[in-house]
């Protein structure tokens, strides 16, 4: 396996790219992005090798799709179109269910994967790829029986190669459960932001007197909406359910301050702390 294929060549493929040159000298990385000037970027940090077109996949024996996830529903049956039997196709896409029906019934179903790495961060374009993102992070794989098996041989060494874990999982509960994850927190950030920036008026005293709680809870509101958008509309009937359980959770704190409840203000947060055993990690 010597030729990659990535289209997208912002935080996401870009750090496949790095890591996937550091693993294997002898890869060459292709990049496909519809921002040319992304590609000239991304050429100039050393994250590809060099530029591509769609067409050019036939020749791939590998193609890692990290574009957002209402243009993988267009460009990852044009890429199984392309793609030659023994390659191995995967997206990153934070929604599953809609990106596995629309190539559901393609003649080359067998060389798609679906993948999410649970990995990221606020930033985007070729500028944000960062060497060892993936390592020690969850990789969730869904319909993997879909898949030839020679082929999600081939993707699985790979993710084990850069230091992914692993876990199955149906397209509809991973949407189910990354609403909860990942979906709600990112409106979380980005509403807490708007509220701060309609409120507070004065630039200054939001810099000023923003303490590190404030900068990491807002952390996500830097993320592109261009990325986000249609992740909600993609997931929306799994976020409209977070959110409306999200909304009386508050309802209900701010009712408790109201009757000045504040045993019981303290015994929700007590309860809550459990959150931290939990990302501690499950035995």
């Amino acid at each position: 396996m010597k030729q990659i294929y990535v289209i997208g060549v912002g935080l996401i493929g870009g750090s496949f790219a790095l890591d996937l040159k550091k693993l294997n000298a002898e890869f060459v990385i292709y990049g496909i992005d519809h921002n040319d000037a992304h590609l000239d970027e991304a050429i100039a940090l050393g994250v590809i090798d060099e530029k591509a077109n769609l067409q050019d996949v036939k020749g791939a024996d590998m193609v890692i799709l990290a574009v957002p996830v209402d243009a993988t529903l267009e460009v990852l049956p044009k890429v199984l179109d392309i793609v030659n039997d023994e390659a191995i196709v995967f997206d990153a896409g934070s929604t599953k269910e809609d990106i596995c029906l629309v190539v559901k019934e393609h003649p080359k179903r067998r060389n798609y994967l679906a993948a999410h790495p649970i990995a990221g961060t606020e930033y985007s374009g070729p500028s944000a790829a960062i060497e060892g993102l993936y390592k020690n992070k969850n990789n969730i794989i869904c319909e993997v029986e879909e898949t030839a098996f020679k082929l999600q041989e081939k993707a699985l060494k790979l993710f084990a190669d850069l230091g992914m874990r692993i876990r199955y999982m149906n397209p509809k509960a991973h949407d189910k459960h990354i609403a909860y994850v990942s979906h709600l927190s990112h409106i979380s950030s980005f509403m807490l932001g708007k509220t701060v920036i309609e409120k507070e008026k004065n630039e200054r005293d939001i810099f000023d007197m923003a303490g590190s709680g404030f900068e990491s809870t807002v952390r996500l509101a830097k993320s592109s909406p261009a990325m986000w958008t249609p992740i909600f509309e993609q997931n929306k009937t799994n976020v409209i359910e977070t959110l409306d359980e999200y909304i009386n959770n508050l309802k209900h704190f701010k009712s408790l301050m109201e009757k000045g409840d504040f045993d019981e203000v303290y015994n929700e947060m007590e309860k809550t702390n459990h959150i931290k055993d939990i990302l501690n990690g499950i035995q």
